[in-house]
Protein backbone atom coordinates (compact mmCIF):
# COMPACT_ATOMS: atom_id res chain seq x y z
CA UNK A 1 0.00 0.00 0.00
CA UNK A 2 1.12 3.58 -0.89
CA UNK A 3 2.66 6.21 1.86
CA UNK A 4 -0.11 8.14 3.28
CA UNK A 5 -1.42 10.97 0.98
CA UNK A 6 0.95 14.85 1.26
CA UNK A 7 -1.26 16.55 3.73
CA UNK A 8 -1.65 19.04 1.01
CA UNK A 9 -3.87 16.71 -0.75
CA UNK A 10 -6.49 17.13 2.23
CA UNK A 11 -7.60 20.35 1.08
CA UNK A 12 -9.35 17.36 -1.46
CA UNK A 13 -10.56 15.51 1.14
CA UNK A 14 -13.82 16.14 2.90
CA UNK A 15 -15.48 14.42 5.69
CA UNK A 16 -19.35 14.82 6.45
CA UNK A 17 -21.00 13.62 9.32
CA UNK A 18 -24.55 13.57 9.79
CA UNK A 19 -25.34 14.03 13.42
CA UNK A 20 -28.77 15.24 13.62
CA UNK A 21 -31.02 12.05 14.53
CA UNK A 22 -32.84 11.96 17.84
CA UNK A 23 -31.58 8.43 18.97
CA UNK A 24 -34.75 7.40 20.28
CA UNK A 25 -33.72 3.64 20.80
CA UNK A 26 -31.42 5.11 23.50
CA UNK A 27 -33.60 7.34 24.89
CA UNK A 28 -32.72 10.58 26.63
CA UNK A 29 -30.27 13.07 25.55
CA UNK A 30 -29.47 12.34 21.78
CA UNK A 31 -26.32 10.21 21.89
CA UNK A 32 -24.12 12.19 19.65
CA UNK A 33 -24.46 14.63 22.37
CA UNK A 34 -23.86 12.29 25.13
CA UNK A 35 -20.04 12.70 26.83
CA UNK A 36 -17.93 9.81 26.04
CA UNK A 37 -14.90 10.19 28.30
CA UNK A 38 -13.66 13.81 28.73
CA UNK A 39 -15.63 15.18 25.46
CA UNK A 40 -19.18 14.17 23.52
CA UNK A 41 -19.39 11.48 21.44
CA UNK A 42 -19.54 13.70 18.69
CA UNK A 43 -16.36 15.56 19.20
CA UNK A 44 -14.54 12.80 20.11
CA UNK A 45 -15.54 11.40 16.75
CA UNK A 46 -14.68 14.28 14.53
CA UNK A 47 -11.14 14.87 16.80
CA UNK A 48 -10.42 11.65 14.52
CA UNK A 49 -10.56 13.21 11.52
CA UNK A 50 -9.28 16.70 12.43
CA UNK A 51 -6.14 14.89 13.15
CA UNK A 52 -5.89 12.96 9.95
CA UNK A 53 -3.49 13.90 7.40
CA UNK A 54 -5.41 13.19 4.61
CA UNK A 55 -8.72 15.05 5.61
CA UNK A 56 -8.98 18.62 4.87
CA UNK A 57 -12.40 19.54 5.56
CA UNK A 58 -15.36 18.53 8.25
CA UNK A 59 -18.81 19.55 7.69
CA UNK A 60 -21.67 18.42 10.47
CA UNK A 61 -24.74 18.15 10.20
CA UNK A 62 -27.26 18.49 13.49
CA UNK A 63 -30.85 19.44 14.51
CA UNK A 64 -31.60 23.03 12.98
CA UNK A 65 -32.24 24.66 16.41
CA UNK A 66 -28.90 22.99 17.70
CA UNK A 67 -26.36 24.90 14.81
CA UNK A 68 -25.71 27.92 17.03
CA UNK A 69 -24.44 25.90 20.39
CA UNK A 70 -22.69 23.11 18.22
CA UNK A 71 -21.21 25.49 16.15
CA UNK A 72 -19.79 27.27 19.24
CA UNK A 73 -18.79 24.21 20.92
CA UNK A 74 -16.48 22.49 18.13
CA UNK A 75 -14.93 26.20 17.25
CA UNK A 76 -14.46 25.99 21.16
CA UNK A 77 -12.25 22.32 20.25
CA UNK A 78 -10.33 25.13 17.64
CA UNK A 79 -11.10 22.18 15.14
CA UNK A 80 -9.07 23.77 12.53
CA UNK A 81 -10.59 21.30 9.32
CA UNK A 82 -14.35 22.19 10.73
CA UNK A 83 -15.51 23.89 7.44
CA UNK A 84 -19.26 23.95 8.24
CA UNK A 85 -22.17 23.09 10.97
CA UNK A 86 -25.60 22.87 9.22
CA UNK A 87 -29.15 21.96 9.96
CA UNK A 88 -29.87 18.22 8.91
CA UNK A 89 -32.87 16.87 7.95
CA UNK A 90 -35.30 14.92 8.92
CA UNK A 91 -33.69 11.54 8.01
CA UNK A 92 -30.31 10.82 7.35
CA UNK A 93 -30.34 10.75 3.91
CA UNK A 94 -31.63 14.52 4.30
CA UNK A 95 -29.03 15.22 6.14
CA UNK A 96 -25.84 14.08 4.33
CA UNK A 97 -27.71 15.67 1.29
CA UNK A 98 -27.73 19.23 3.49
CA UNK A 99 -23.78 18.17 4.59
CA UNK A 100 -23.26 18.22 0.86
CA UNK A 101 -23.82 21.89 0.19
CA UNK A 102 -21.27 22.55 2.43
CA UNK A 103 -18.68 21.21 1.16
CA UNK A 104 -15.96 23.45 -0.46
CA UNK A 105 -15.72 23.41 -4.32
CA UNK A 106 -12.05 21.69 -4.43
CA UNK A 107 -12.76 18.17 -2.85
CA UNK A 108 -13.26 15.76 -4.88
CA UNK A 109 -13.35 12.52 -2.59
CA UNK A 110 -16.10 12.67 0.53
CA UNK A 111 -16.34 10.55 3.07
CA UNK A 112 -19.43 9.93 5.14
CA UNK A 113 -19.25 8.73 8.44
CA UNK A 114 -21.53 7.90 11.54
CA UNK A 115 -21.61 10.39 14.20
CA UNK A 116 -21.92 7.15 16.48
CA UNK A 117 -19.19 5.09 15.09
CA UNK A 118 -16.34 6.49 17.78
CA UNK A 119 -13.97 3.28 17.23
CA UNK A 120 -13.11 3.65 13.85
CA UNK A 121 -9.26 3.58 12.95
CA UNK A 122 -6.90 5.77 10.95
CA UNK A 123 -5.77 3.81 9.24
CA UNK A 124 -9.02 2.60 8.09
CA UNK A 125 -10.12 5.98 7.28
CA UNK A 126 -6.62 5.65 5.19
CA UNK A 127 -6.95 2.81 2.95
CA UNK A 128 -10.74 4.11 2.22
CA UNK A 129 -9.42 7.53 0.72
CA UNK A 130 -6.87 5.41 -1.27
CA UNK A 131 -9.62 3.39 -2.85
CA UNK A 132 -11.76 6.10 -3.78
CA UNK A 133 -8.55 7.54 -5.67
CA UNK A 134 -8.32 4.14 -7.44
CA UNK A 135 -11.86 3.08 -8.02
CA UNK A 136 -13.96 6.21 -7.07
CA UNK A 137 -16.15 4.51 -4.24
CA UNK A 138 -15.31 2.60 -1.27
CA UNK A 139 -16.80 1.59 1.93
CA UNK A 140 -15.68 -0.20 5.34
CA UNK A 141 -17.63 -3.64 5.54
CA UNK A 142 -16.99 -6.90 7.65
CA UNK A 143 -18.51 -10.65 6.75
CA UNK A 144 -21.36 -11.51 8.41
CA UNK A 145 -20.49 -14.25 10.95
CA UNK A 146 -24.38 -15.27 12.50
CA UNK A 147 -26.50 -17.54 10.67
CA UNK A 148 -29.02 -15.93 8.79
CA UNK A 149 -32.98 -17.49 9.15
CA UNK A 150 -36.14 -15.36 7.59
CA UNK A 151 -39.23 -15.38 9.87
CA UNK A 152 -43.04 -14.91 9.82
CA UNK A 153 -45.79 -15.10 12.56
CA UNK A 154 -42.97 -15.86 15.21
CA UNK A 155 -41.93 -19.04 13.45
CA UNK A 156 -38.33 -19.56 11.59
CA UNK A 157 -38.22 -20.28 7.63
CA UNK A 158 -35.81 -20.64 5.57
CA UNK A 159 -32.22 -20.44 6.29
CA UNK A 160 -30.25 -17.40 4.37
CA UNK A 161 -26.86 -18.37 2.90
CA UNK A 162 -24.32 -16.11 4.43
CA UNK A 163 -21.73 -16.20 2.03
CA UNK A 164 -20.84 -12.76 0.58
CA UNK A 165 -23.34 -10.94 2.91
CA UNK A 166 -21.41 -7.59 5.02
CA UNK A 167 -22.39 -6.06 7.47
CA UNK A 168 -21.95 -2.31 6.66
CA UNK A 169 -19.94 0.72 8.44
CA UNK A 170 -18.77 3.75 7.82
CA UNK A 171 -16.65 5.56 6.75
CA UNK A 172 -18.01 5.38 3.22
CA UNK A 173 -16.27 7.32 0.59
CA UNK A 174 -17.02 8.34 -2.89
CA UNK A 175 -16.18 10.57 -6.09
CA UNK A 176 -17.47 13.98 -5.21
CA UNK A 177 -19.67 14.14 -8.63
CA UNK A 178 -20.85 10.51 -8.02
CA UNK A 179 -22.66 11.05 -4.29
CA UNK A 180 -23.66 14.63 -5.28
CA UNK A 181 -25.35 13.30 -8.35
CA UNK A 182 -26.74 10.36 -6.01
CA UNK A 183 -28.16 12.70 -3.86
CA UNK A 184 -29.95 14.57 -6.53
CA UNK A 185 -31.28 11.68 -7.78
CA UNK A 186 -32.56 10.07 -4.95
CA UNK A 187 -34.32 13.55 -4.16
CA UNK A 188 -35.87 14.15 -7.28
CA UNK A 189 -37.06 10.80 -7.40
CA UNK A 190 -38.46 10.20 -3.86
CA UNK A 191 -36.28 7.57 -2.98
CA UNK A 192 -34.99 6.45 0.05
CA UNK A 193 -32.17 4.37 1.02
CA UNK A 194 -30.41 3.20 3.88
CA UNK A 195 -26.75 4.15 3.69
CA UNK A 196 -24.70 6.57 0.75
CA UNK A 197 -23.39 3.03 -1.05
CA UNK A 198 -26.92 2.09 -2.24
CA UNK A 199 -27.96 5.59 -3.82
CA UNK A 200 -24.66 5.62 -5.48
CA UNK A 201 -25.19 2.02 -6.68
CA UNK A 202 -28.21 3.42 -8.06
CA UNK A 203 -26.52 5.36 -10.35
CA UNK A 204 -24.91 2.51 -11.91
CA UNK A 205 -21.58 2.73 -10.06
CA UNK A 206 -19.52 0.18 -8.35
CA UNK A 207 -18.34 0.36 -4.45
CA UNK A 208 -15.40 -1.93 -3.68
CA UNK A 209 -15.28 -3.31 -0.22
CA UNK A 210 -12.26 -2.31 2.46
CA UNK A 211 -11.88 -4.54 5.35
CA UNK A 212 -13.37 -3.22 8.60
CA UNK A 213 -13.34 -4.58 12.28
CA UNK A 214 -15.81 -5.90 14.36
CA UNK A 215 -14.74 -3.17 17.14
CA UNK A 216 -16.09 -0.64 14.67
CA UNK A 217 -19.87 -1.01 16.06
CA UNK A 218 -22.56 1.94 15.76
CA UNK A 219 -24.04 3.27 19.22
CA UNK A 220 -27.51 2.48 19.12
CA UNK A 221 -28.68 0.88 21.81
CA UNK A 222 -28.31 1.11 26.09
CA UNK A 223 -26.14 -2.04 25.39
CA UNK A 224 -24.06 -0.47 23.14
CA UNK A 225 -23.53 2.31 24.78
CA UNK A 226 -22.61 0.56 28.06
CA UNK A 227 -19.87 -1.40 26.23
CA UNK A 228 -18.77 1.96 24.27
CA UNK A 229 -17.72 3.38 27.70
CA UNK A 230 -16.19 0.81 28.69
CA UNK A 231 -13.83 0.22 25.61
CA UNK A 232 -13.23 4.23 25.67
CA UNK A 233 -11.34 4.22 28.08
CA UNK A 234 -8.39 2.04 26.30
CA UNK A 235 -9.02 2.48 23.03
CA UNK A 236 -8.34 6.51 23.26
CA UNK A 237 -4.67 5.59 24.23
CA UNK A 238 -4.11 2.88 21.67
CA UNK A 239 -1.52 3.68 18.85
CA UNK A 240 -3.76 2.41 16.29
CA UNK A 241 -6.11 4.61 16.72
CA UNK A 242 -4.11 7.58 15.33
CA UNK A 243 -1.42 5.53 13.35
CA UNK A 244 -1.83 5.05 9.16
CA UNK A 245 -0.65 2.06 7.38
CA UNK A 246 2.48 2.22 5.90
CA UNK A 247 4.24 0.27 2.94
CA UNK A 248 6.44 -1.45 5.17
CA UNK A 249 3.30 -2.57 7.20
CA UNK A 250 1.52 -4.48 4.51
Amino acid sequence: MDPPTPAADAREVAVVVPAAGRGRRLGGTPKQFRMLGERPLLVQVLLLFEHHPMVGHIVVAVPEAEVPAVTDRLRAEELGALTAVVGGGQHRQASVRHALRGVPDPVEVVLVHDAARPFVSAAQVQEVVQEVRTAGAAALAVPVADTLRRGADEQFGDTVPRDRLYRMQTPQGFRRDWIDKAHRRAADDGERATDDVALVHRCGHDVSIVPGHRRNFKITTPDDWALAQRRWTTWVDTPDRLRLRTSESG
